[in-house]
């Protein structure tokens, strides 16, 4: 029954009896010794005051229950166990959570010692947290193992407070719930950060982890090689060490990376302290948190100097001359025909050189291939140095090299006579003599001075050209021309007629 109903009835009957008073307080009205009519009427004003005594009974039973029903709600049925203890650690009370966590009944929890309950290897743990119970006040809490009935255990965070009781005796409230599943994500996480430490901290690779805006959270010890210590890394801006050229690009691709979620390969420079420059290749990775937002980027990175290295000599072998360092026929071939195109836009001109030396044999069968190949290697720096950078000078083999000269002009007598002015200089400068010293061991012992000339054979080309094996072929018989003339003589071979 609600209040306002209670006050409602009680209204009524209140009424009720202040009516049955005023009506035998008439002024008017006789007293009569055993007047029925007073008895009923006194039986009435009884009656009404017994039941409103019993609606206040019932009203305070009402209220008692739902109290009783409120606490069975918030005690009994709480998602977390409650206990009560005595001072000697017996289990007064319990609410159903606490018996089903343990597995007992929770009548059968009353009078036993909280200490069964907790795992064996808790025991020392739980003594000392008593000791911190006992000695201070206020909410204690600590993390144990509890073991249910069966002899499972099973992880709780147990909270207690210590109160006094009427007899002045201490009473221990404790309240604990299963944290089993969060023990083993924190066990787990432990392991995975463990495992990545293990990684990263063993493998030659450099592994960061950035914010998204670039700053240092984490670097492997292989930073070590570059910094020489990793623990003030933390914090510190990592782009602060790429070379300027690159910066702004490897930036541009790591807001790229935290935008999209989508991580890149990316090259770039990294310019150590001592001003030495490392060549690197990067990929970003990210973590994103639980609504999807980009928290962090993981960066793993090799230092590809070395091999960089490797293909550039790779390269090197396959496209020059060991002996020169100059172009050798491949990477002739492919110049010879981007200068051939370029004469098709252009309309300008092109000359090919090719060159004998005149006198090389008597100097290898006098001296040996060794200085032989002193002498070769300054041909190679003095045709070098005769000709524009656009120009090529290759090495055919032997004493044989040919010289490339792009973009004349687009008429023709022109460009023979430009052309004939660099073969001349060519000529004039490979007949000045050769000093060359002779050392065995690593050691000087003579010094010869040779004189070697050159013939020299030259065709144009242009726009109308159809083929390398043409040109080739006619700068080779140019050549052998300045070799029945006499040698040390320049010859020309027109462009193929239109």
């Amino acid at each position: 029954m609600n209040n306002s109903a209670d006050t409602q009835k009680q209204k009524k009957l209140r009424d009720r009896a202040e009516a049955n008073l005023a009506y035998q307080n008439q002024p008017d009205r006789q007293p009569v010794g055993n007047d029925p009519r007073q008895l009923l009427h006194d039986l009435h004003v009884h009656q009404a005051e017994l039941e409103m005594q019993n609606e206040e009974l019932r009203r305070a039973q009402a209220e008692l229950e739902d109290s009783r029903m409120l606490y069975r709600d918030l005690y009994d049925l709480a998602p977390i166990g409650y206990c009560t203890l005595d001072d000697e650690g017996l289990i007064v009370q319990a609410n159903l959570t606490a018996a089903t966590l343990l597995g007992v009944a929770r009548e059968a929890l009353v009078k036993q010692p909280i200490r069964r309950f907790i795992a064996t290897e808790e025991q020392d743990t739980f003594h000392f947290y008593n000791q911190q119970l006992i000695s201070t006040e206020g909410v204690h809490t600590c993390d144990l193992r509890m073991v249910k009935s069966c002899g499972s255990t099973f992880w709780v965070r147990l909270s207690s407070v210590c109160e006094a009781s009427p007899g002045n005796k201490p009473v221990y409230r404790l309240t604990f719930g299963d944290i089993t599943e969060s023990k083993n994500l924190e066990e787990a996480l432990r392991d995975q950060k463990s495992f990545f430490h293990l990684i990263a901290e063993n493998l030659s690779d450099f592994i960061a982890v950035l914010d998204t805006e670039g700053s240092r959270l984490y670097n492997s010890p292989s930073y070590e090689q570059f910094f020489g210590s990793v623990s003030d890394l933390q914090g510190t801006n990592s782009f602060a060490e790429i070379h300027p050229d690159d910066r702004e690009r490897v930036k541009e691709v790591f807001m790229e990376t935290v935008r999209s979620g989508q991580g890149r390969q990316i090259y770039y420079r990294f310019v150590l302290a001592d001003g030495s420059i490392r060549d690197m290749e990067s990929r970003g990775s990210v973590i994103k948190d639980r609504d999807g937002q980009v928290v962090r980027v993981v960066v793993v990175s090799h230092d590809i100097t070395e091999r960089n290295r490797l293909l550039e000599k790779l390269h090197q072998m396959a496209f020059h001359d060991p002996l020169t360092q100059l172009p050798n026929r491949r990477l002739f071939g492919d110049r010879l025909s981007q200068a051939m195109a370029a004469s098709t836009r252009s309309s300008c001109y092109g000359a090919l050189m090719f060159l004998d030396l005149d006198s090389f044999k008597p100097l290898n069968d006098a001296y040996g291939h060794d200085v032989g190949d002193l002498l070769l290697i300054q041909v190679a720096e003095r045709l070098k140095g005769c000709v524009r950078e656009i120009d090529t000078v290759a090495r055919f083999g032997g004493d044989e090299f040919v010289v490339m000269l792009g973009q004349l002009d687009m008429d023709e007598a022109e460009s023979i006579s430009q052309a004939g002015s660099i073969a001349e200089k060519l000529r004039v400068a490979l007949a000045e003599p050769y000093i060359l010293n002779i050392a065995h061991a690593g050691e000087v012992e003579s010094v010869v001075s040779y004189r070697c000339t050159a013939s020299i054979g030259v065709a144009l080309f242009n726009h109308q050209e159809t083929s390398q094996g043409a040109i080739l072929k006619r700068a080779d018989a140019a050549m052998y021309q300045a070799k029945h003339g006499g040698c040390n003589q320049v010859r020309f071979c027109r462009a193929q007629a239109a």
